[in-house]
């Protein structure tokens, strides 16, 4: 249908009717059906690549065609056994690439359901909020500033509406939207009552009917263009980079272990096929896979603490976040607004009722009052509740749909029994420079007035008047300094005061020009609103203290609200102060960062001045996450190391712009986040130690003894066991490891930190160093004391793999032993021990497998022997960190 109409050049109710709706919307039944019709609102996505393709793309990697190129070898040296079971070795580890990539794209396809926009959309008359999947043709939706469009849409009703449309018409300003038709000739940028999918509102609010979805929109036309490829993470990209220079260093010993041999007279063919399984098994050809998909399972970790990761370096980035820059509102804050006070014609009430409770009273501070002070008091609540686009809904619960304080607005004139008859002419949306909202509003009596709403300290520039009395008079310069003063007492305590006002309205000025129309206004009073910390700020807060990171408050709010919170959670910081952005705007670059460096909190800022903040504290080296909501706070959600949007109340400008959202706008969700990724980054240098090390005694243990004139300590088939059933399966264990429990207790990693810093190329070169010399030397003295070639390279095999086994609990942790670590905390570790150590046994003990792996039953006293040799270096090695972990509590 949307290719048949041009919809531009048609009115809005010739649109309705095409598509058979009309103002209070289709009914659930009509959506449904339609639903069935259309299909759901997305666009084509690149197809999945299928199991079976997954399966063969585990082939590609350099080192496992190695690994075939040396099947064939010994099929044409006619070791058909050993080209067997490799090929089963390789088909095994096919099998788990696949069942790990499978679940690692289960997990961000589930987040991705969970980051789906939703809309709200009019349908029976009742606005609901829905997932923007779910729209049909026919739909009515509502726009607001921040809503990303969900769909191709026709407008009805606009009201300051603008869309930013560069993605789609490559117009980089905003384009001011209207619902007049246009010609049916005119070009995508010019149809100004059309919008379209993909494309964002950067001001205003307007609804129309929805005209396409899906494929059937402008943008599905060019869906192609949309798909884009997860990019690696920097970890991964040097991770890589770090695996082809270990590819050539192991090449290179491995080189000189087969000249070697074949100097020393063993068969060439039998040499070869060594040198190259111990390049494979010494190669972690297996890091960058497993790196991909811990971090995918850390994001699907991060999502239980409700945070949904967006872009995928966020999870490395967040473990070193050395400052939280946060809103307050919402953030810090429950955002329950209550109206608490009243401050209208020198007189103050209290309102009783907490929340969404529509039962409440006005109780005077006063006693004297007369009838005058409460028709003052109606019309303050009455411009609250009119001036203002949210709604409540009433059903099991009551519930806001819309901004916070808004909806407290209206429910303090839902105490009062307000009767709001009221129809709207139009509105001067807020925004964050004016700090104001205005609307043009016709009585019962057919008169007009301006209703207007905002920041006191801005609103009182805008008036010449005020309500005393049931008068209008003017206003004083006495009385201008009472009501700031009023203002700020209620700030003190950490209410948010909003004032209002009115004028009336005969057209002097279109409703459009903000700066025309709110002017010569009359003031009514203030209302004060209380937003609490929520309760588990403060002790999130007191953990970023010991975890050495800096929390920031930044908010548009009033200097005094600010900090009255933040004493009550904790973060006044060295002095107090409190720097307004009127005062950032005053400063030069250089003497903001001697600010950034020492206060905490920062009030009345605007987005330009939150983008400032972020630019000088990186300045000075911090990772900075930052949190935001609107529109204007995506550039600095951009310019942050980790840009926090919100999930409940954010807009979808502001979500796009950042790299981790909050589904439940909470600060101890970021705190916890940070922890997650703490978490995350540990267990991946937790599997590098362990992999490295592995391999480093492996390929060490070959070395030694080659060099020594001894024989090869391992056979071919037994170097590509260990690697199968002793690397691969604990290093998956130590990804998803729990985090230590002081993980929180020690400052952030330096942004700059490598991979292996921290002494972590010391512990690997180390642990790998004694785990060479253990495996050597049992070899040696078994073949010294008994002279049998294949029961020295079984010990040889069997202290290997216990070796390797023992370390990767000592791996758990970088400060603590095992014992402080505990053995039982990683049920999977435990697991995937375990069926290691069975699978060692069966390939001693069973016979079949005896003549394939060429291993000999080994009696008690060769397992003691073993044992004592691989567990020695773990006992003292734990022994000396279990000392120093103790010394340094």
């Amino acid at each position: 249908m949307s290719r048949k109409y041009d919809y531009h050049s048609m009115s809005y109710t010739d649109v309705l009717q095409l598509f058979r709706s009309s103002t209070p919307g289709l009914t659930p039944r009509e959506a449904e059906d339609r639903l069935e019709i259309y299909g759901h609102n997305r666009l084509a996505e690149k197809r999945r690549p299928s199991a079976i393709r997954i399966f063969l793309a585990q082939f590609k990697d350099l080192m496992t065609l190695i690994l075939l190129g040396a099947t064939l070898v010994s099929g044409l040296l006619g070791e058909y056994a050993d080209a067997a079971t490799i090929i089963a070795i390789v088909l095994l580890n096919a099998c788990l690439g696949l069942i790990q990539e499978i679940r690692a794209e289960k997990a961000m396809a589930a987040l991705k359901e969970l980051a789906a926009p939703v809309v709200t959309v009019r349908r029976g008359g009742q606005e609901q909020i829905l997932k923007a999947e779910y729209l049909v043709p026919g739909d009515i939706v509502l726009l607001t500033a921040g809503d990303r469009i969900p769909a191709d849409m026709r407008l009805g009703h606009t009201s300051a509406f603008e869309v930013e449309e560069a993605a789609l018409t490559g117009e980089s300003l905003p384009v001011k939207k209207s619902v007049k038709e246009v010609a049916e000739q005119a070009p995508l940028p010019e149809r100004r009552p059309m919008v379209y999918f993909g494309t964002m509102v950067t001001k205003g609010n307007a609804s129309g009917v929805v005209v396409a979805t899906g494929m059937e929109t402008e943008v599905g036309r060019i869906a192609e263009l949309l798909q884009t490829e997860q990019e690696p993470t920097p970890l991964q990209n040097r991770l890589s980079q770090l695996g082809k220079y270990i590819v050539a260093a192991c090449l290179l010993v491995c080189s000189g272990v087969v000249a070697l041999g074949i100097m020393r007279g063993e068969p060439v063919h039998h040499m070869l096929l060594a040198g190259v399984s111990l390049a494979v098994a010494a190669i972690p050809e297996g890091l960058p896979a497993i790196v991909t998909i811990v971090l995918a399972l850390g994001v699907q970790r991060i999502s239980k603490v409700n945070a949904l990761v967006r872009r995928l370096p966020a999870v490395e980035t967040l473990g070193s976040a050395t400052v939280i820059c946060s809103d307050k509102t919402g953030t810090l804050t429950c955002n329950q607004m209550t109206v608490r006070e009243i401050y209208v014609a020198g007189h103050g009430f209290v309102v009783t009722g907490d929340g969404l409770n529509l039962r409440g009273e006005f109780r005077p501070i006063e006693n004297s009052l007369s009838q005058k002070d409460d028709s003052a008091l109606k019309l303050a609540l009455r411009i609250g509740a009119v001036c203002n686009n949210s709604k409540l809904t009433t059903g099991k619960f009551i519930s806001v749909i819309g901004d916070p304080t808004e909806g407290a607005l209206i429910v303090a004139a839902r105490k009062a029994q307000l009767e709001l008859t009221d129809r709207r002419l139009g509105e001067v949306p807020f925004d964050s420079a004016r700090k104001t909202m205005s609307v043009v509003i016709e009585d019962r009596l057919g008169k007009r007035w301006l209703f207007t709403k905002g920041a006191p300290d801005t609103l009182l520039t805008k008036c010449s008047y005020e309500l005393s009395s049931g008068k209008r008079k003017r206003l004083s310069r006495e009385r201008l300094d009472v009501i700031t003063g009023q203002n700020e007492h209620y700030a003190s305590r950490g209410l948010r005061v909003l004032g209002l006002a009115y004028r009336e309205y005969n057209g002097d000025a279109e409703i459009e020009k903000a700066d025309l129309v709110e002017q010569d206004l009359t003031f009514v009073g203030l209302i004060a609103m209380q937003d609490p910390p929520r309760p588990e700020a403060k002790d999130a807060l007191s953990l970023c203290q010991l975890a050495g990171i800096r929390v920031i408050m930044i908010t548009g709010d009033h200097a005094l609200t600010a900090l009255a919170i933040a004493k009550e959670i904790g973060m006044t910081g060295r002095d107090g102060r409190v720097v307004l952005g009127s005062e950032i705007a005053n400063l030069s670059e250089p003497k903001l960062r001697d600010v950034v460096a020492e206060v905490n909190i920062y009030a009345r800022v605007s987005p330009e001045h939150k983008l400032r903040i972020v630019r000088a504290l990186r300045h000075q080296g911090h990772v900075v996450a930052m949190t935001g909501d609107g529109i204007n706070d995506a550039p600095a959600l951009k310019e942050a190391d980790i840009g926090v949007s919100m999930g409940q109340c954010g807009t979808e400008v502001a979500r796009e712009a950042s790299s981790l959202v909050l589904q439940d706008d909470n600060f101890a969700t970021v705190v916890e986040a940070v922890r997650e990724g703490r978490g995350i980054y540990d267990n991946i240098r937790k599997f590098i130690r362990y992999l490295l090390a592995c391999n480093v005694g492996e390929l060490l243990s070959v070395f030694i003894a080659m060099s020594i004139a001894l024989p090869l300590p391992l056979r071919p088939m037994q170097i590509l066991w260990v690697n199968l059933v002793t690397d691969g399966l604990p290093a998956m264990a130590l990804g998803v490891d729990i985090p230590d429990a002081q993980i929180m207790l020690r400052p952030p990693r330096l942004r700059n930190e490598g991979i292996f810093s921290r002494g972590l190329a010391r512990k690997i070169i180390s642990r790998g160093v004694l785990i060479g010399i253990s495996t050597a030397l049992v070899f040696g003295a078994s073949l010294q004391m008994h002279g049998d070639l294949a029961r020295a390279q079984t010990m040889a095999f069997g202290t290997l793999v216990l070796c390797q086994l023992f370390h990767v609990f000592d791996c758990r942790s970088e400060v603590m032993g095992v014992a402080e670590k505990g053995i039982l905390t990683n049920p999977l570790l435990l697991a995937s021990v375990g069926l290691s150590l069975v699978l060692v046994l069966v390939s001693i003990y069973v016979p079949f497998l005896q003549g394939l792996f060429g291993n000999v039953p080994l009696d008690l006293r060769q397992w003691v022997i073993i044992v004592l040799a691989s567990g020695l270096p773990s006992i003292i090695i734990g022994m000396r960190r279990a000392v120093l972990y103790r010394v340094r509590r």
